[in-house]
This record gives C-alpha cells, sequence and structure tokens, in this order.
C-alpha cells in the first residue's frame, strides 16, 4: 500500500482505529516510551481524568520528548 493510499483511508477509520495508528507510529518513533503510552490510556480512562483526551496527552507527551 502507498503512502497516498494510506492518507487516502485515513478519514475513513473510526476515531479509536487512527488512536491505534498514531499510538504505533509513536512507538516506532520512539517518541515516547510504550510504558508512557499505556499510562496515557490508563490516565484517559481514568473516571477522574476526562479534561484531556488521550490525543491531547500525546500532544503534550510528543512536546515533552522534543524539548528534553
Amino acid at each position: 500500500m502507498s503512502l497516498t493510499e494510506i492518507l487516502e483511508e485515513l478519514p475513513k477509520l473510526k476515531t479509536e482505529e487512527r488512536d491505534t495508528i498514531l499510538h504505533r507510529i509513536e512507538e516506532l518513533d520512539e517518541l515516547a516510551s510504550p510504558e508512557i503510552l499505556a499510562a496515557i490510556d490508563q490516565a484517559d480512562a481514568s473516571p477522574g481524568n476526562q479534561d484531556m483526551s488521550a490525543e491531547e496527552m500525546r500532544q503534550k507527551v510528543k512536546a515533552w520528548a522534543h524539548t528534553g
């Protein structure tokens, strides 16, 4: 599958599917360790932590990883 084909398919995916893809890309790029990504997912599922989505938290981790 070419990059163009992948990009054309992305809008057709559900949010959860795109999140899974993003999560995998982050793992491959080593922007965050699997442990950090798991902690983000766990925090996102926590009922007391609904102010920030997993995607927003991942963006914060990316920003942190690039400034560290």
